[in-house]
C-alpha cells in the first residue's frame, strides 16, 4: 500500500486540476514516477486520520461524517474500494479526478484483478520472445490503464543505433468486466478486432486474431509490403530494391503469416546485475552488416561476457550466442596511427588466439595427469605486459576507465576503425575505455556451418560497445537499451542460465 500512497496523493479534493493524455508504456512509466509532494494532500489525509482516532475531533459527531467527501479518504482505502467494483464502472471513476486517475493507473487493482477476475492471464506480464522464426523480437507485456497490453519493442531505424526503441502493441485484454475479459488484435491498420489467449503454461502463452480479415489493406499485398517497408525499415522499396529484395520478401512473409494464425511466445528475464560487472548488464541495440539492426542481451558469466540474440536474421537465429567476450585477455591497441592499419591489429588478436589454444592444451595435458600428475597451472610472469598481452584475471576488475587502456586519468584511448573495415554507421564514438579478445559467431545462411572467429570487444562507455569481426572485416556497435521493464527480473541466476538455454535450443 505504501506504493499506492506515493502515486496517488495528487491534487485538492475539489477535485482534478488537469487531465492526463494516454500514450504508450514510456508514458505510464513516467507518470507512475512521479513524486507526491502535494501539501494540499497532506493536510487532507492528516485531517482523515484526525477524524479517524481524535477524540473531540472533526469525526466526532453525525454532522462532521456527513461533510466527509471520498476523496478524504487515505489512499490504501481507496484501493480497497476501487477493488471491489465492478470493472465498468472504473473508467468513470478516472475521470473524476486526477486523483483517482492516478490510483487506477497502479498495478495493484489491477494486479488483484488478475487474480480474482482475470485469473487466466496473472502469468503473462513481463517480457517475452514471440517464435518468429530465426527473427524473434521483444515483446512487453504491462499493465497500462484500463488494458494489459503487449507492446512489440522493434530497433530504431537503421543505422540510426543511439535512437530509442520503437513500440506498438500487438494486442489487449479489457479489464472491463467482473468475471470475464475481452482480447484485442492490435494487429494491422484497421483497429482493434477479436483475438484470443491462450495461457500453455507459466512461461509460455499464444495469441491468435480471430478476425484476420482486419489485417489486409484495401490496396492487397503489393500495399500491405511498401507500407510494412516504410513503418518498420523507414525507406522506401525503390531504395533497397536491389540490396535486400529476397530476404525482405521472406521476413514479411514469414511476419504477416505468423499473426495472421497464432503465435506463441517465450518468457524471457533481464540478466541480473553484480557490482563487479564490467558495465551494468542488459538490452543494447546492434548494427548487424546487411541484416540491419538487431536487439542483443549482455550479460556477465564470472570471467565472460556473452551478447545472446533476442532478435535474429536468416544467417545467425535469434537466440543464439553472437559474441563472447574473454574478460581474462585484455588486448592494448596499438596508437591510432598503426591503428588504421587492419594488419596491425589482425596481429594482435591473432596472438592472444594462439596463447590462449596454448594454454588449453595445457591444462588439457594436466587433466590427463590425473591426480597423480607431478605438473602444476604456472603464474604468470611479472613484467610490463606487450600490446596484445591478456590482463591477468585479479586486475579486470580493478583495471576500469581510461587508466585501464594506458590513457591519462579521466581521458579515453582514441580509437578509430582499422582502414577496410565496414560499419553501418560512421557515427561511432572515437574515444574507448578498454578492449578484449572475444569471438564471434558466423553462419551461412539458414544458419549453415556455423562457427566462432576471433574479434575484439571495444567497451566506449556505460552503454556502447562494438565488436570488430576479424574475418567479416566488419564493425558492430551496440548501444543500450534505454527503456525501462518492469516484471522482468529473474528469480535467481540459475533460472536465468535456464532461460538462456532454452531459447538458444529452439534455433539449434
Amino acid at each position: 500500500m505504501a506504493v499506492c500512497a506515493r502515486l496517488c496523493g495528487v491534487g485538492p479534493s475539489r477535485g482534478c486540476r488537469r487531465r492526463q493524455p494516454r500514450g504508450g508504456p514510456a508514458e505510464a512509466a513516467a507518470a507512475d514516477s512521479e513524486p507526491d509532494t502535494d501539501p494540499e494532500e497532506e493536510r487532507i489525509e492528516a485531517g482523515a486520520a484526525a477524524a479517524a482516532g481524535a477524540p473531540g475531533g472533526r469525526g466526532a459527531g453525525p454532522q462532521s461524517a456527513a461533510r466527509c467527501s471520498l476523496l478524504e479518504l487515505p489512499p490504501e482505502l481507496l484501493v480497497e474500494i476501487f477493488a471491489s467494483l465492478p470493472g465498468t464502472d472504473l473508467p468513470s471513476l478516472a475521470r473524476v479526478c486526477t486523483r483517482f486517475r492516478r490510483i487506477l493507473h497502479t498495478d495493484t487493482i489491477w494486479r488483484r484483478r488478475c487474480r480474482e477476475v482475470l485469473h487466466r492471464y496473472r502469468h503473462i506480464l513481463g517480457l517475452w520472445q514471440p517464435d518468429i522464426g530465426p527473427y524473434g523480437g521483444l515483446l512487453n507485456v504491462v499493465v497500462d490503464g484500463l488494458f494489459i497490453i503487449g507492446w512489440m519493442y522493434l530497433p530504431p531505424h537503421d543505422p540510426h543505433v543511439d535512437d530509442p526503441m520503437r513500440f506498438k502493441p500487438l494486442f489487449r485484454v479489457h479489464l472491463m468486466e467482473r468475471k470475464s475479459a475481452t482480447v484485442e488484435c492490435m494487429y494491422g491498420h484497421r483497429g482493434p478486432h477479436n483475438g484470443h489467449i491462450q495461457i500453455v503454461k507459466k512461461d509460455e502463452f499464444s495469441t491468435k486474431c480471430n478476425q484476420t480479415d482486419h489485417h489486409r489493406m484495401s490496396g492487397g499485398r503489393q500495399e500491405e509490403f511498401r507500407t510494412w517497408l516504410r513503418e518498420e525499415w523507414g525507406r522506401t522499396l525503390e531504395d533497397i530494391f536491389h540490396e535486400h529484395m529476397q530476404e525482405l520478401i521472406l521476413m514479411k512473409f514469414i511476419y504477416t503469416s505468423q499473426y495472421d494464425n497464432c503465435l506463441t511466445y517465450r518468457r524471457i528475464y533481464l540478466p541480473p546485475s553484480h557490482p563487479d560487472d564490467l558495465i551494468r548488464p542488459g538490452l543494447f541495440k546492434g548494427t548487424y552488416g546487411s541484416h540491419g539492426l538487431e536487439i542483443v542481451m549482455l550479460s556477465f558469466h564470472g570471467k565472460r561476457a556473452r551478447g545472446t540474440k533476442i532478435t535474429g536474421d536468416p544467417n545467425i537465429p535469434a537466440g543464439q550466442q553472437t559474441v563472447e567476450i574473454d574478460l581474462r585477455h585484455r588486448i592494448q591497441l596499438p596508437d591510432v596511427e598503426s591503428l588504421r592499419n587492419f594488419s596491425e591489429l589482425s596481429r594482435l588478436v591473432l596472438d592472444v588466439r594462439e596463447r590462449l589454444r596454448q594454454e588449453q592444451q595445457q591444462e588439457s595435458g594436466l587433466e590427463d595427469g590425473g591426480a597423480g600428475g607431478r605438473q602444476s597451472p604456472r603464474e604468470p610472469q611479472q613484467g610490463p605486459a606487450p600490446p596484445g598481452a591478456e590482463l591477468p584475471a585479479e586486475k579486470v576488475g580493478e583495471a576500469g576507465g581510461a587508466e585501464a587502456a594506458g590513457a591519462q586519468p579521466g581521458q579515453g584511448q582514441p580509437f578509430v576503425l582499422p582502414v577496410g573495415v565496414s560499419s553501418r554507421s560512421e557515427d561511432y564514438p572515437r574515444t574507448c575505455r578498454m578492449c578484449f579478445y572475444g569471438t564471434g559467431l558466423i553462419a551461412g545462411h539458414g544458419f549453415t556451418s556455423p562457427e566462432r572467429t576471433p574479434g575484439v570487444f571495444i567497451l566506449f562507455d556505460e552503454d556502447r560497445f562494438g565488436f570488430i569481426w576479424l574475418e567479416l572485416k566488419s564493425f558492430s556497435l551496440y548501444s543500450r537499451v534505454q527503456a525501462t521493464f518492469r516484471n522482468a527480473e529473474a528469480p535467481s541466476p540459475q533460472a536465468f542460465e535456464e532461460m538462456l538455454k532454452n531459447i538458444q535450443s529452439l534455433t539449434s
